[in-house]
């Protein structure tokens, strides 16, 4: 597989000169899911990032009664990894599936520590990318609270176009913490409301 979807994927987060650049994507290696096959299993050290090229993931935990919660979906062009348990080295309350098959390239804990360490803009990068991460999940925690399970659909929606051809109806109304009956509703009435436009 060609890296350049990598590259571009890092060089939209921050500049890197191009010879550092390709010296920090010697280190990730091709890697393929397939489907139904865990990236991640709950109860297990997420110990490799993944720059996901092609496919699609969700990951998924459970509540105190046992139902199964989807607490993200991963599209191409993006990266899959479970944070907390990947930096801080601890078993994951998550796991990571691949809903598709999926291809991209991945890189273990200890490289990245050293690449982090020994390529000042690689480091620049990976804060940014923490800070990234940070917002994304503060922005869901406080969708959760602030808005109604429409906006959280609505805004779902716009930046998840491709979403409803991969994921289950379950999986997309635990995500937006809606039940089934109400996604359904919701949907109706948002696509009424845009054939009206």
């Amino acid at each position: 597989m060609d890296k350049q979807g990598l590259k571009n994927y890092i060089l939209r987060n921050l500049t890197f000169p191009d010879r550092t650049l390709d010296h920090v994507v010697e280190y990730f290696e091709e890697m393929t899911i397939t489907k139904n096959d865990f990236f991640l299993r709950e109860g297990t050290v997420n110990d490799r990032y993944f720059f996901l090229q092609s496919g699609f993931m969700r990951a998924f935990t459970f509540d105190s009664k046992g139902n199964e919660i989807t607490t993200n979906f991963y599209q191409r062009d993006s990266v899959v990894l479970e944070v907390s348990s990947f930096y801080l080295k601890t078993k994951s309350t998550e796991s990571i599936q691949a809903v598709t098959d999926c291809t991209g390239y991945s890189i273990t804990y200890d490289q990245l520590n050293m690449l982090l360490h020994a390529i000042p803009e690689f480091r620049a990068y990976g804060v940014a990318m923490l800070a990234k991460e940070y917002v994304l999940f503060k922005k869901r925690s406080l969708d959760l609270i602030n808005l109604s399970g429409e906006a959280r659909y609505e805004n779902f929606i716009s930046s998840n176009k491709e979403i409803f051809q991969h994921a289950q109806l379950k999986q997309i109304a635990s995500y937006l913490n809606v039940t089934d009956t109400s996604l359904s509703r919701i949907r109706r009435e948002f696509s009424k409301k845009n054939s009206n436009k």
